[in-house]
């Protein structure tokens, strides 16, 4: 398998920590708010890259946290009026709501801030006692000038950030590009520290939780391309100074999704929210869009885009239902284990998705011609569609006969062979009914 590594910005050869382990770790949502559907673009593809290391044989540990303490859950208390705690909640309830109804996996570890706080004091007394972060007024920063290869991630060097328009200019830094790994706050949520009442900051919240999770270092670590600099760029910091490791063996990002051209952002004020787009489109339909675009690639949303996507999905779901007729009729089981090298070979290309929605297709095309003409590799074309959609996130219900479906579906090709139609209408609305025809 070769992935695209950001942080040598090349293609390599997988190869993992420990053989046969994957441990992974994808940046997860900051809960004051409900996410929109740009949020979801990371969820749907690490899941697909989860499901697919599954598929090979890995066995694979894959964590996604949730920023449930942060300054925007406190602005976010203070206007809907209830707690800190009540507003993460309410939020982190939303978003498996939405994982739920996106058909994602249930992954393995959803660590919280709140559950890491004397993880996160420790790490800070670390970096301080190395001299790699320094205490002004109860506030705590990261030394970047310790730091040689920073940068290293977004390709950027010291003195082009410190040019840039993302430096927050604060005077208790020593140097622009320091950053915060603890802020002394006077309102909302606050946590004892060995440095005053405060939060942690942002950067420290992951670093801190994959060093819990996994210990030192993690074979992937992934996240949307936003995310770069300056969120993974200070975490692989913190990581060079404590552990002198980049945290990750390979850095994974996929691009953004954009509306009309245009980046979709809560500050643009053009994103649609989960929630509300999966009430306009299904699942599938949402993913199979998704997938049509490798995942580096920046995603552009157009009525086109969704309506091809929803061709392709009722293709492949109205191939599996005639072919699930003659599986149940001749008392056939599914083979969820086989194996493709075809769409193997497709996603160990960096996961080339646009590339195996193509194969789809020609295994649908392959699976009605079998069915047209009474071939014998209707289960193993099926299966292999089941297979490869289940890793993509896709969900297809197929029905399991019951012995009265059997001889309803009997009894219809009998009336309909016979040209008695009155009666074979009747048996086929019944089947209709049923979701078998």
């Amino acid at each position: 398998m070769r992935i695209y590594n950001s942080l040598t910005d090349k293609i390599e050869e997988f190869k993992p920590i420990k053989e046969g382990k994957v441990t992974m770790y994808v940046c997860g949502p900051t809960v004051y708010n409900y996410v929109h559907i740009g949020n979801m673009r990371p969820v749907m593809t690490f899941d697909m890259v989860y499901n697919y290391f599954k598929y090979l044989g890995y066995d694979v540990t894959y964590a996604s946290n949730f920023t449930d303490v942060n300054p925007k859950i406190i602005a976010a208390a203070k206007e809907l009026k209830i707690t800190e705690r009540e507003v993460a909640n309410k939020f982190i309830k939303a978003y498996l709501e939405d994982l739920n109804n996106y058909n994602c996996s249930k992954i393995d570890e959803r660590p919280r801030v709140i559950n890491h706080m004397d993880d996160i004091f420790n790490f800070i007394t670390k970096l301080i006692e190395k001299g790699y972060a320094y205490e002004n007024d109860g506030d705590v920063y990261f030394r970047i000038s310790k730091t040689l290869d920073y940068g290293i991630l977004s390709n950027q060097n010291k003195d082009e950030l410190n040019s840039g328009a993302r430096v927050d200019i604060d005077v208790k830094k020593e140097d622009p590009l320091d950053f915060a790994l603890w802020r002394k706050t006077e309102e909302g949520e606050q946590f004892d520290s060995p440095w005053g009442k405060g939060i942690p900051g942002w950067h420290t919240e992951c670093v801190v939780m994959i060093n819990s999770l996994f210990g030192e270092k993690i074979d992937i670590h992934g996240g949307g391309v936003d995310l770069k600099f300056p969120h993974h760029e200070n975490e692989i910091a913190q990581s060079m100074a404590l552990n002198n490791n980049h945290l990750a063996n390979y850095w994974m990002h996929n691009g953004h999704i954009n509306v009309d051209g245009e980046k979709m952002s809560k500050s643009l004020g053009n994103f649609i929210l989960a929630k509300d787009f999966i009430k306009l489109h299904k699942p599938n339909i949402i993913k199979i869009a998704l997938f049509k675009t490798h995942y580096r690639l920046p995603l552009n949303f157009t009525d086109e885009l969704f309506s091809e996507a929803s061709t392709i999905d009722e293709k492949i779901y109205n191939a599996l239902k005639q072919a699930n007729v003659k599986v149940n009729m001749d008392n056939l089981e599914y083979n969820y284990d086989i194996k493709d090298k075809t769409f193997e070979e497709y996603m160990d290309d960096d996961f080339n998705t646009p590339n195996v929605i193509s194969y789809l297709l020609e295994l649908v095309k392959s699976l009605n011609n079998e069915i047209r003409n009474k071939g014998e590799n209707v289960l193993e074309y099926a299966s292999k569609i089941l297979v490869i959609t289940k890793i993509l996130g896709l969900k297809y219900e197929l029905v399991k006969f019951s012995d009265e479906d059997k001889d309803d579906y009997q009894k219809w090709l009998e009336y309909r062979n016979n040209k008695d139609f009155g009666n074979a209408d009747i048996y086929r609305e019944k089947l209709i009914q049923k979701n078998i025809l």
